[in-house]
């Protein structure tokens, strides 16, 4: 009586058939991961944003002047809060409006100002844009998601 010893294993159907559902797997995640990430990018942004202005009024309260700071001191792009450096990687805060050429800037006035998220790196394709807001608390973006999908998510 001969025994063989039968050995299991994978076939190479049972393989591809493994490898074909991972990458239907991946197909479907991968898009709806990447878009989780740069929303909370775009978040940070915002957060920034908001937390530039109210250092801003701040400056107001201190000098009667967005232009200005305590010390008489011209506020311009370097004098701004800095950023997180996850959201510096992904985002250039300046002041000006969207409008204008991100290698222009605009200072605030002693009236009013306007901030601008520039997207970056990973972030330099997305959806949004641009995000801008203004001493009256007006808030756009420059991409074609439009305002309401951007700010308000």
């Amino acid at each position: 009586m001969n025994s063989k010893k039968r050995i299991r294993a994978f076939t190479l159907i049972e393989l591809m058939i493994t490898v074909a559902i991972v990458a239907i797997l991946a197909a479907i995640a991968y898009p709806s991961y990447a878009e989780h990430v740069a929303r909370g990018r775009r978040s940070d942004a915002q957060a920034a944003l908001l937390e530039t202005a109210q250092w801003l009024e701040r400056q107001y309260t201190v000098s009667n002047a967005y232009n200005k700071m305590g010390d008489a001191t011209a506020i311009t792009d370097g004098q701004l809060p800095t950023l997180k450096a996850s959201t510096a990687t992904v985002y250039t805060l300046k002041f000006g409006d969207k409008l204008i050429a991100e290698a222009a800037t605009a200072n605030p006035t002693a009236t009013d100002y306007s901030l601008r998220m520039i997207p970056k790196g990973s972030m330099a394709n997305d959806r949004c844009g641009t995000f801008t807001l203004s001493s009256t608390g007006a808030k756009d973006v420059s991409g074609s998601a439009g305002v309401a999908s951007c700010w308000d998510r």
